[in-house]
């Protein structure tokens, strides 16, 4: 089957960028479909020269998309982060930025008919078993990227891709809270550890000696600033119900300071041993969520608005999330406007099988 090439789409999601495959194209056997995504992706290499990876966990990323297994969605997906210079492929988490891209891709390959001039697609998501729901420009019966919508670390203007998100609070840790607390205290650090769509560790860059407007390359250079967080992520996943995460991609380390671009709080966010150009869709949900617990980092921090509309600013612009709120001021639901983009419609050649040196 490899031989001939696999059929990929390869799409922008958001500020990621990835392969999307339907899973009726990839091996059954999970152990048999990572090693040919590994190859595909061309990991584990620092450049991943050999394969269609961009050498940043934001450009390694893969989709599967199937028939929906759920009588409440249009379709499954799965999303799988195929780690750079590692022989890893990992289903720990969901992707929020890949899943803009899924509504398009699901419309594009046949699974979603379009229907009128946008198309409700319903996204049961494998990863943490709830549904998204996004809007996919379809005049005329087919996907449209093109618009004028723009988001912040991607030129120029784009198709709207709104997404809604219910029912995320403890998508991978059980519960919002899993400590039960607004604030724990680990190595000496206030930290909030916070499940709404994303597991996040959250905390005050100032606790770090930093002001939290420090580029990514100043965070990615400065090792003792990402051993400490390290041990603080280490400590964490057993007090978030994740266990030993030593070999996983969650929790995400998030340094929050106040705003200064207008927003609700700035944020750097650590993915979690690299730092994110921006931030993930669900990530800015929790951080977002955060700033709405009494006495918490971000709460302290934040300038957060009455309407429910918060600006989470990153490293390259900001991100709008929409927190749905009831009158007691609980959080009903979620969402955000991305964009999305089809780059490659075509066959994926996995290299050649490594040997154990």
């Amino acid at each position: 089957m490899s031989e001939d090439g696999i059929p990929c789409l390869w799409m922008r999601g958001g500020t990621s960028k990835g392969a999307y495959f339907l899973k009726s194209d990839l091996p059954a056997d999970p152990s048999e479909r990572d090693d040919l995504l590994l190859r595909i992706m061309g990991s584990p290499d620092p450049r991943q020269i050999d394969g269609l990876g961009g050498a940043d966990p934001l450009t390694s990323k893969v989709a599967i998309l199937s028939p929906s297994s759920c009588e409440h969605a249009d379709v499954d997906y799965l999303f799988l982060q195929v780690f750079v210079d590692q022989a890893l492929v990992s289903d720990a988490q969901g992707c929020g930025n890949i899943l803009a891209g899924v509504g398009p891709a699901a419309i594009e390959r046949g699974l979603v008919r379009p229907d009128g001039e946008e198309t409700e697609v319903r996204i049961h998501m494998l990863n943490t078993g709830e549904v998204a729901v996004a809007r996919v420009q379809t005049p005329n019966g087919r996907v449209s990227y093109a618009g004028s919508t723009g988001i912040a670390g991607v030129p120029g203007a784009h198709a709207a891709v709104p997404l809604l998100f219910v029912n995320i609070a403890g998508s991978m840790c059980g519960t919002l809270l899993p400590t039960g607390n607004a604030v724990d205290m680990i190595e000496g650090v206030e930290a909030t550890l916070i499940d709404n769509g994303m597991p996040c560790v959250i905390m005050r860059a100032v606790d770090f000696g930093l002001t939290g407007r420090e580029s990514r390359e100043a965070l990615e250079a400065n090792a003792d600033l990402k051993t400490r967080l390290e041990a603080i992520r280490l400590t964490a996943g057993p007090m978030m119900n994740l266990g030993d995460v030593k070999e996983a991609s969650v929790p995400k380390m998030t340094l929050v300071s106040a705003p200064t671009q207008g927003g609700a709080i700035s944020t750097r966010s650590f993915i979690p041993h690299r730092v994110h150009a921006s931030v993930g869709v669900l990530a800015a949900v929790t951080i977002a969520t955060a700033t709405r617990l009494a006495g918490s980092p971000a709460q302290l921090l934040a300038l957060a608005p009455d309407d429910g509309r918060y600006q989470i600013e990153h490293p390259t612009g900001s991100m709008e999330i929409f927190l749905d709120l009831a009158d007691d001021g609980s959080i009903r639901g979620a969402g955000t406007v991305r964009t999305a983009r089809k780059l490659l419609d075509g066959l994926a050649f996995p290299g050649p099988k490594r040997t154990a040196t």
